[in-house]
Order: structure tokens, then sequence, then C-alpha cells
């Protein structure tokens, strides 16, 4: 391989905008695979990319620790429920365009079509036995978790919470479910089978099933649980009690929070609202339109005014306590929502005789510009 070639491949390797395109290629093909949150995706991807590169740059070919590497992606996929078809698709979507871009950026720096030629058929062959890998260790673990009590209740669950016939009666009583009862939906951000397995003993404590459900650790608890120890930046949807034949809504409710929450412990009606507006991007859109015309998303003083009225809001409308939470004196405060008074027609003085959802209608579109990308 030619200094140029390696060079071109390194920098495509580094390329978070090439990595971010193979992931949305890999979703797209694969709709089991988008069930899975998307840095669980990206972190696929990256290990596959940085394999397959390594290994083109190698007499050798792929290196012991990378063919453990795929194998231990396959059992993760394995113990998060995709099926093998949905994983091959998307791999071998990501495979396609990723040569694709790396012929394209070759050709544009002038390496012979003969280099990229051999240089594509060797990572083909490289990446085919990583495939391989991949499905070795899927297998592995499928045969693994037939064998145990958590896959039973783990398709238990998926059965209750998704598509599919209801279980039978004797079915959750051997699951340790009573069919009668009422249970929390518990639906996590958690992907990881090693952190998802750690965070669901701190789970058990409160009784309940749990398992890896769309990809995330989800359950059914029997008591509300209250204090349980999140590691890192997870989050924890909690829902009230529920009779079982009204968990599926229940649980799209719950992955619909778990979302937009941020890192901790989260009862699913304290994010009623948010969940409701989430749920309507467009009408979010034609808000902002109405409302907001006057902002630039690349302003940033566009965007510091936005974010100080979405402030005020959050304070009932209160000086004092919002300049506080942001730091800042209140006649600042009171600047910033006088300059956005002046652009917009959101109604923010501190007396104002609006309707409740007059306030609802602006902290939607306040909230709803500022989580658009700056453009």
């Amino acid at each position: 391989m030619t200094p140029l070639l390696r060079r071109i491949l390194d920098e495509l390797a580094a390329d978070d905008a090439v990595l971010d395109e193979l992931v949305k290629v890999a979703r797209s093909q694969s709709p089991e695979v988008a069930r899975l949150p998307e840095a669980e995706n990206r972190r696929h991807v990256q290990v596959l990319l940085s394999a397959a590169l390594r290994a083109t740059a190698s007499p050798d070919g792929p290196a012991r620790e990378d063919y453990t590497t795929a194998e231990a992606l396959g059992a993760d996929r394995a113990a998060q429920g995709v099926p093998l078809t949905d994983l091959l698709r998307g791999v071998q979507a990501g495979r396609t365009h990723a040569a694709r871009v790396a012929v394209e950026r070759a050709r544009a720096a002038g390496v012979p079509d003969d280099v990229i030629l051999e240089t594509v058929l060797d990572a083909d062959r490289y990446t085919g036995a990583l495939e391989h890998h991949i499905v070795k260790g899927y297998h592995a673990a499928e045969l693994q978790l037939s064998r145990t009590v958590r896959d039973a209740r783990t398709q238990l669950l998926r059965t209750l919470l998704l598509a599919g016939d209801p279980p039978a009666p004797e079915e959750l009583r051997q699951a340790g479910l009573r069919p009668g009862g009422r249970y929390h939906c518990v639906v996590s951000d958690v992907s990881d089978p090693a952190q998802a397995r750690t965070l669901e003993q701190a789970l058990l404590e409160f009784g309940g099933v749990y398992g890896l459900v769309e990809g995330r650790l989800t359950g059914l608890a029997a008591r509300p649980p209250a204090g349980v120890t999140l590691t890192g930046d997870a989050r924890l949807v909690v829902a009230p009690a529920t009779a079982l034949p009204a968990l599926r809504e229940v649980h799209g409710l719950c992955t619909a929070a778990a979302r937009i929450a941020g890192p901790g412990c989260h009862d699913l009606t304290v994010l009623a609202g948010e969940i409701a507006l989430t749920a309507q991007p467009l009408l979010g859109d034609l808000l902002t339109a109405s409302l907001l015309p006057a902002l630039d998303t690349a302003n940033p003083f566009h965007r510091e005014l936005a974010a100080t009225a979405l402030a005020y809001l959050d304070h009932g409308r209160r000086l004092r306590p919002t300049a506080e939470a942001l730091h800042l004196h209140p006649n600042t405060v009171r600047y910033r929502l006088d300059r956005l008074a002046e652009l917009t027609p959101l109604p923010l003085a501190e007396n104002s005789d609006s309707r409740v959802l007059d306030t609802v209608r602006s902290w939607w579109a306040l909230q709803h510009w500022l989580s658009r990308p700056v453009t």
C-alpha cells in the first residue's frame, strides 16, 4: 500500500462525518438495528471500521484481538435481541458505503485504479472475516442465552411490551409475575450488556422481571425503585403501577420519556408535558415559525435571549429566582426579556394576564427553537 493511500484511509477512519454517514446508512437499512441507541450503533461501526483498516495495513490481516472484538459485538447484539439477519443487513450496508467513500477519496487524490482495486479486495476479504466472527459470537451467545432463565424472562418481557400475543397466565407465573397484578414499567437508556446486568441486580431488590428490550434495560418492578443507584449519565424512567394489558402503551411512553430526560431517575408523569409536546414536532415547527420568525439560530445573542426567557418561564415568571439560577443580575434578566419582547410577540411580563395555555405556547416555541441545530 502506498503512503498516500495509507494516509487517505487513516483520515477516513478518523473522520466523524464519515462515521456519522455509516451509522445513518446502517440504521436506515435495518429497522431492528435502528431501535438501538445511536451511540451503540456508533460504537459498533467505529470498532469494525478501525479493525478493517488496521487489517488492510498489516500483511497478516486482522489481529486475534480484532476477531475477539467482533465476536463480542455479535454476542452483544444477540443479548440485545437484534435478529441476526437485521444485524448482518446493517453491517453489510455500512461495509458497502465505507468502500464507496474510500474509493472516491482515493481517486480524487490520484491513487492509481489498480492500487485501489487491490486494496478494496483486501479490505473486503478482511471485513468478510470479521463478519464471520460477528456471526460466530452471535450464535455462541444465542446458544448460551437460550439455556438460561433470563432469556425466557426477557422473551416474555418483549412479548408483553412489544408485538405478539399476550403470554398465558402460566407463563407469567413461571416468570414470577401475577396475571392480575399491577407493575411499574421501568425503561433505562443503558444498552451495554455488562452495565445492564449491574443495573438489573440493583433493580431486582424491588421485585419484578428485567431484560433488554429494544436494546435498553427494561423491566416491570413490583415496587417503585426509589433510590436505585445509577452510574454515570444513565437515565431511568419509572411509570405508575399499571395492569399488564395496558403495559404496551405505557412502555411506549416510557421509551419516549427516556429519549428526552436528563441523567437520573424520573417519574413518567413528571415528564408528561415534554412527552406530549415532543410527539408533535411539525406543530412545534409551525409554532416556532409563527412566534419567533425574527430569531436566528446562528446568532449567539438570540440564543442567549431565548434561553433566558425559557428559564424565566421555568421559574414561574419570577425575576430573582431566574437570575439566581442563571448567575445573573435581575436587571440583566429584565433587559434580555425586554429585548426579546421587541423581537417577538411572546407575553413575558411579570404581571402578564396571559392564560396558562399562552405560557405553554411560549415555553414550547422557545424550547423547540433552542433544540434546533445551529445553521
